[in-house]
């Protein structure tokens, strides 16, 4: 029987997360995977230094999903005061449409309760209707706003000009 067990990342976990999500945005490894980026971005998705610098912020959470001690997905949780911001949800692509995914949303609205927020928000890229479906089927709604997508190589290099749509959950 497999061990399944959802816990805050550690800066141990640094490399494994780097290689979990760049594997499930990017590349051909990507494609395997219904959240693969690799048609709309070049590059990476994130490096080491990112994810130290996201773990240095106190205001940021990262939980991580492991089975058998081995991170097959994570998702990144930032109190933002008023409400929590979810981020780099990730699921290995080799492991997709097995309830990590759900699973890891349900860890992110029981983290928001516990820290008395009661707004989960996150930013999708806006042509990835399937993605956005997911999330509304899980109860988050498009608020209607949008922002522009980073010109920051460290995000990736855009292959068409690509904006992010604002979703979010209220959670009771």
């Amino acid at each position: 029987m497999h061990q399944h067990s959802i816990s805050i990342a550690t800066l141990s976990d640094i490399d494994e997360m780097v290689t979990l999500v760049n594997s499930a945005y990017r590349g051909e490894t990507s494609k395997k995977g219904w959240t693969t980026e690799a048609d709309l971005l070049d590059g990476i998705r994130t490096d080491s230094d990112s994810i130290t610098a996201l773990m240095s912020n106190a205001n940021n959470t990262i939980l991580k999903y492991s089975i058998d001690n081995s991170i097959v997905g994570c998702v990144l949780l930032e109190n933002q005061l008023t409400q929590l911001y979810l981020g780099m949800l990730t699921v290995n692509p080799e492991l997709q449409n097995k309830g990590i995914g759900k699973k890891l949303l349900a860890a992110a609205e029981i983290f928001a309760k516990e820290q008395q927020l009661t707004t989960i928000t996150m930013s999708v890229i806006s042509i990835r209707k399937e993605l956005i479906q997911w999330y509304c089927s899980k109860g988050y709604h498009l608020t209607g706003k949008t922002k522009p997508f980073p010109i920051d190589k460290r995000f990736g290099i855009p292959k068409q000009k690509l904006e992010f749509v604002l979703l979010e959950k209220v959670i009771t």
